[in-house]
């Protein structure tokens, strides 16, 4: 599904990794939301994996990721192996590594039904995933920086025109 943007705005946004950030995750969680998932180009979907794992990671950490259901999404398509095949062999290793979790406790957290309180409880219930949680924490700037820059080096693979 292409995404048309003012050549100057993009110029604008190019420019300052915030408004990118801000940019990346208006279109394309907006997008995959509206439009389907099935309407995203291979590259786009992947962008979409990277942008709804950020935003888990970011509120809740891998515990969250997985009680609101993503982890089918990011673990159990070829996520990691597109972030590899993108240049991002660090990042794809540490995916491959929260896979471990994920085969772990998956089903058991997906399958849970529990309050707020009870949620915050959990954290206690599975501390295996705060070395994942921090980890993340501590290369998500530099990960993304690098997602931002790919996107603006390979606009077209993004079906992004400025114009």
């Amino acid at each position: 599904m292409k995404i048309t943007i003012d050549k100057t705005l993009w110029k604008e946004i190019s420019s300052d990794l915030q408004q990118m950030q801000t940019f990346l995750e208006q279109q394309f969680l907006s997008l995959a939301q509206n439009e389907g998932i099935s309407k995203l180009s291979p590259d786009q979907i992947t962008l979409y994996a990277f942008l709804t794992l950020r935003q888990e990671m970011s509120e809740g950490g891998l515990l969250q990721l997985l009680y609101n259901g993503y982890g089918p999404f990011i673990f159990e398509n070829p996520f990691a192996k597109a972030m590899r095949l993108w240049g991002f062999k660090d990042f794809s290793k540490f995916i491959y590594s929260m896979r471990e979790l994920y085969d772990k406790y998956h089903q058991e957290l997906e399958s849970m039904d529990v309050n707020d309180d009870e949620f915050m409880a959990l954290y206690e219930q599975y501390p295996e995933m705060e070395d994942a949680d921090d980890e993340f924490i501590e290369i998500e700037p530099r990960v993304f920086k690098e997602i931002a820059t790919f996107v603006m080096k390979n606009i077209h693979c993004f079906e992004i025109e400025a114009c």
